[in-house]
């Protein structure tokens, strides 16, 4: 029998792991708003509401714009989604395309231009996560807590680096020279100082 679980939960658990790290990788709610958005804009004005035996009809001249407006919205969600890159161009037109259904679709398909707005905002402000920088001067410490490795990463025999080491290093940086001038060449007192400042 092994330690881990591989039946229903576990792969329900994996699931709603990886699920989690795709969400948080890309404007995941404004996508979510914005997408929704589409759906009453472009399904209202097609829609007829009763009540009872009254029937309303809330078609308008401009229906197929409404569905066009609609549709756009819904792609656009999946474009925050899938290409998080645009983001901003389409949280921007996520936004105009809100307000433009207000006049276009009998006030937005109800709450629709709102979804939009909310949506195509939080698509603009979303910005990717960056993971932590370390604190300089803090030391990385070994998983059971000790600073120092042990066992065979050490070798007490080994000597330790010498200042002509630290220089011959390739990734050591350089102490900074002046404009015009070699290190070894920046004051001699046969040649004096020939830069200006």
């Amino acid at each position: 029998m092994s330690a881990e679980s591989t039946g229903l939960s576990a792969h329900l658990r994996r699931g709603r792991i990886a699920f989690r790290h795709w969400r948080w990788q890309r404007p995941f709610w404004a996508g979510l708003l914005t997408l929704l958005s589409g759906i009453p804009i472009g399904y209202l004005p097609y829609n007829n509401v009763t009540f009872g035996q009254l029937a309303i009809r809330v078609g308008t001249t401009a229906g197929a714009g409404a569905l066009i407006i609609g549709v756009l919205l819904v792609v656009l969600g999946l474009t925050m989604w899938f290409q998080s890159a645009v983001r901003v161009f389409a949280g921007v037109a996520s936004i105009l395309l809100g307000l433009v259904s207000l006049p276009m679709t009998n006030l937005g398909g109800i709450g629709g231009f709102l979804l939009a707005i909310v949506g195509g905002g939080m698509a603009v402000a979303w910005v990717p996560g960056t993971a932590a920088p370390d604190v300089p001067g803090e030391k990385a410490e070994l998983p059971d807590g000790s600073p120092q490795p042990a066992g065979d990463a050490v070798d007490p025999g080994w000597p330790a680096p010498t200042a002509d080491a630290a220089a011959a290093d390739p990734y050591t940086k350089p102490e900074p020279v002046h404009a015009g001038a070699r290190a070894d060449e920046e004051n001699t007192e046969e040649n004096g100082r020939h830069r200006a400042g």
